[in-house]
């Protein structure tokens, strides 16, 4: 009843927040692979992960425009050799294969079953 409409809409306006938001993505340069620094974005940025063949890790912003291999050698001259990753989702460049979106749906299963038991 009225609880779950209150829920209902806390939730709706959580996700609002999070989508409306900007993106934000990990941002560091190191050869062990972890990375806690969190950068937020502009409107035209993508996250990036590149990995240089044998060596560091490069986490950050970057434009979506930029995210192709000619532009990516002119940005790293020093990198010779990398393979890279361009995504467009929060922290989505951590190189975790664990979805960010998971939370989100787990909150939303147990409203809906919170909803469910009250009818």
């Amino acid at each position: 009843g009225r609880v779950c409409l209150q829920g209902t809409k806390l939730f709706i306006t959580a996700i609002w927040t999070l989508v409306s938001s900007g993106l934000r993505c990990y941002k560091c340069s190191d050869y062990t692979g972890r990375c806690e620094n969190v950068q937020e974005c502009t409107y035209e940025d993508s996250c990036i992960s590149l990995h240089e063949r044998g060596g560091k890790t490069v986490r950050q912003c970057t434009r979506y425009t930029d995210c192709d291999i000619s532009r990516l050698t002119q940005m790293f001259p020093s990198i010779s050799s990398f393979t890279y990753r361009c995504c467009n989702s929060n922290l989505c460049n951590s190189g975790s294969g664990v979805a960010v979106a998971t939370p989100v749906v787990a909150l939303m299963g147990s409203l809906l079953s919170a909803c469910w038991s009250w009818m």
